[in-house]
């Protein structure tokens, strides 16, 4: 498996591109994106489990209910949620890639991502798609990133090659998110393209496992928005054979999907709003991985803990009371902790107690801007990972005023 250039232009067949039509004001910054497979494609998606969906989730479950799709339109800048008309304007936004980029109207995934509340008007999208449209590339991918971020300070887009049956396959994709992020299904916005030839089934079966173990053991802030979506397209021009069942093939197509979906976790934790450090929490000894899993994300999820990092304050009492708490399985009087950077790595905890270390040092080692946690609970061989960051001042001055 390689890591190559391209994100979702990356694999066969897909062109993209991303353009400021008005939604958002200020005019430097991308907000409508469109990416285009040549053929229509085995499609997937995870929607968050808020009750209060964004309209174009909706829409989209209703296109990709025959398991297929062709094209992806997303908005930013606006989150077309709790709008009276908000579906009518999601279906407008399909009706309008249908009319310039050919593509079969219910054959379109929308997605938008903003402030929620807003009316969301056509007009713009209207006036900026023949521009979307005739700048389709398949060197689009960044400006397709570009279009869909909010307050992300860098775009994120990934693409790996990986071999199915002799055939070489690409698997790219972008992302967004930064604030509003506790997932319970995916996150944010993510949207993956391939040229592997893989059955809709599969497809939504290897998407809801990843997920699991992916974007729903990231946090930033702990709100899950309404508008997290991932989407998957396979539109098999790759020419391996169909993955239609559990098998060695599908087994590698797992592997490539988590490699693209992992690293895309620790740049959205990365980039968190406001924050400065990526917490990499990783549990092992566990009872079983459904207790890591608990216990990786509740020290991940913890505020106190994510500001005794911005702090580079080795308070490991924090991360024992996140275990604590999280209902999980834990013979605390077996705990071990750790913190570890690329400035060397720092025992504190042993056998749910403290242990004497050295301040100056810890200050060192939680200085760095990537700090890994690591917990022992000397249980079992369960183990898990979560990603987070730490908790500063700029977090609360970008949501203070988000929507003025």
């Amino acid at each position: 498996m390689k890591k190559i250039q391209g994100g979702v232009c990356a694999p066969l067949g897909y062109k993209a591109n991303g353009v400021h039509c008005g939604i958002r004001k200020n005019k430097t910054k991308r907000d409508l994106s469109l990416i285009v497979s040549d053929v229509r494609a085995a499609a997937a998606c995870v929607y968050t489990q808020n009750l209060v969906k964004g309209a174009p989730i909706v829409v989209t479950k209703r296109h990709v209910a025959d398991g297929y799709a062709q094209a992806i339109v997303c908005n930013s800048g606006n989150a077309n949620t709790c709008n009276a008309d908000g579906e009518q304007i999601a279906e407008g936004m399909c009706d309008l890639v249908s009319r310039y980029a050919s593509v079969a109207s219910d054959d379109v995934i929308v997605a938008s991502t903003g402030v929620i509340g807003q009316p969301l008007s056509l007009n713009p999208i209207e006036e900026g798609m023949p521009q979307l449209v005739g700048g389709l590339s398949d060197m689009g991918s960044n400006y397709a990133a570009q279009g869909i971020m909010t307050t992300d300070t860098v775009s994120k887009e990934i693409a790996y090659s990986f071999t199915l049956d002799g055939h070489e396959c690409k698997i790219g994709a972008i992302g967004k998110g930064v604030g509003m992020i506790n997932p319970n299904m995916a996150t944010m916005l993510i949207f993956v393209t391939t040229d592997a030839a893989i059955s809709p089934t599969m497809l939504q079966k290897a998407l809801s496992a990843d997920v699991k173990d992916s974007f729903n053991m990231v946090s930033v802030d702990g709100d899950t928005s309404t508008n997290d979506m991932v989407a998957v397209l396979a539109n098999g021009l790759a020419g391996n054979t169909c993955i239609s069942e559990v098998n060695k093939d599908y087994t590698v197509f797992r592997k490539a999907l988590n490699k693209v979906t992992t690293w895309l976790c620790r740049q959205i934790a990365k980039d968190g709003e406001g924050a400065t450090k990526l917490l990499e929490c990783k549990v092992t000894g566990a009872k079983s991985k459904a207790v890591a899993k608990t216990v990786a994300k509740s020290v991940i999820k913890s505020s106190l803990f994510k500001a005794a990092m911005f702090g580079a304050d080795a308070n490991w009492g924090r991360v024992l009371c996140a275990i604590g708490y999280s209902g999980a399985d834990v013979d605390v009087s077996k705990v071990r902790v750790d913190f570890k950077s690329k400035s060397g790595e720092l025992a504190v905890c042993r056998n749910g107690s403290g242990i004497p270390f050295s301040e100056e040092e810890a200050k060192k080692v939680l200085s760095e801007d990537e700090i890994e946690v690591l917990i022992g609970l000397g249980d079992g061989n369960g183990k898990a990972t979560a990603w987070g960051c730490d908790l500063t001042y700029d977090y609360v001055k970008i949501n203070g005023d988000y929507r003025t």
